[in-house]
């Protein structure tokens, strides 16, 4: 296997996280989730929740799914988010460095067998999970523009997208 493939190309990919239901996570032996928040959730410049990730959640906590969502970005941002759900959150994680992850499943009493990790950026969340033994999750961005900081990895992304559809790793449709 390709380091690349390895590192970079997600276990799953999904248009949104609503395709992500929890008698699928049960039947991996899935008991938590590591999501990221700016544009996997919602698009990176809405404030809180809609009703539909409000009603995911709320369905993830009633089959007894934990959730932490682990971002990138700052506190404000991070925390007007996820206390109205609440749910826990780190902020500022550095993905793709791993310390948050570890973090979060030690606060959720799981391992990372037991844990999904679910974003929309390749070479911070599918590459922080890979490098740590997590099954990743790939969603379609929410929105189609990004904060100035993501367009560089976005490029990026595509190019590694487009190698492994060349391969023929890629067994989804964009």
């Amino acid at each position: 296997m390709s380091i690349l493939k390895k590192y970079l190309m997600p276990s799953q990919y999904v248009k949104n996280v609503f395709e992500i239901r929890p008698e699928d996570l049960k039947a991996r032996g899935v008991k938590a989730i590591i999501t990221d928040l700016d544009n996997t959730l919602v698009g990176w410049d809405v404030e809180l929740a809609t009703e539909e990730v409000i009603a995911w959640f709320n369905q993830m906590a009633k089959a007894g799914i934990k959730i932490t969502i682990v971002s990138n970005n700052n506190e404000t941002r991070v925390a007007a988010f996820a206390t109205p759900l609440k749910v826990d959150y780190i902020f500022n994680a550095r993905k793709p460095m791993g310390q948050a992850f570890k973090k979060a499943v030690k606060a959720m009493e799981v391992t990372p067998d037991e844990t999904v990790v679910i974003g929309d950026q390749m070479m911070t969340d599918v590459l922080a999970a890979n490098s740590n033994g997590f099954y990743s999750i790939m969603v379609v961005p929410v929105k189609s523009n990004d904060e100035w900081k993501t367009r560089v990895n976005r490029m990026m992304e595509r190019r590694f997208l487009a190698y492994f559809k060349r391969k023929g790793y890629i067994e989804w449709e964009e």
